[in-house]
């Protein structure tokens, strides 16, 4: 369900597998309830998510100060995040900004529109690995529910794996939470977390452009 990749006083970071959800999903326990039975603390509060088809760095604080400071962090966009996605299609566009507000659709889906009242902002840069297989590093400044997955799809390159999202079947979906850097008590925190599951995330061509992707 969950790699651990550090233990600090103030907060655990993990790598989330894909397919697991935050809560509960009838008698299958959520993400936060395991985490608290395998790691013997109730004392966890999430102070972001990540949904069930991503997998990737998760970051969860281990008292209310803490949950506070890095939950407004997130908020006011100070936390910065690379993710890694794959689609087996050619994007409209290989790299620039993906804008616009977002609304609920059909069948838990959600959709881009032309809107600018509280839009979606996603930065992206994109490379062919091999033909038919593209790597997306993405860097969002905002953090709306499907807003990696919609962007991808609004480019004609869904994820793939992402079938909600009409991306082609697979082993899984294909966005991986790759870095995450933040502020805590005035020192700045820097992780990376190469994705393990699913094949294609696996591929010597992928696996080469990995050091080249680095926070700012």
């Amino acid at each position: 369900m969950f790699d651990l990749i550090r233990t600090d006083p103030r907060f655990y970071l993990i790598n989330k597998h894909p397919g697991v959800s935050f809560h509960r999903q009838g008698d299958e326990a959520g993400l936060i309830e395991t985490l608290r039975q395998v790691l013997n603390d109730d004392a966890l509060w999430p102070v972001h998510r990540l949904d069930r088809l991503t997998s990737g760095l998760v970051l969860v604080a281990r008292s209310v100060e803490v949950a506070r400071d890095l939950s407004a962090a997130f908020a006011g966009r100070r936390v910065e995040k690379v993710y890694l996605a794959l689609s087996d299609r050619k994007p409209a566009r290989k790299q620039g900004l993906i804008k616009g507000d977002m609304e609920k659709g059909r069948g838990g889906a959600w959709r881009l529109t032309p809107g600018d009242e509280n839009p979606a902002l996603t930065r992206f840069v994109s490379t062919s690995l091999r033909p038919g297989l593209r790597l997306f590093i993405l860097r969002p400044e905002t953090g709306k529910t499907h807003q990696l997955r919609v962007a991808l799809k609004s480019l004609g390159a869904p994820i793939l794996g992402d079938t909600l999202y009409r991306g082609s079947e697979s082993d899984r979906g294909y966005l991986h939470a790759y870095a995450l850097s933040f502020e805590l008590d005035g020192e700045r925190q820097r992780y990376y977390c190469p994705p393990s599951a699913g094949a294609a995330f696996l591929l010597p061509e992928l696996r080469a452009q990995l050091p080249g992707i680095q926070l700012r």
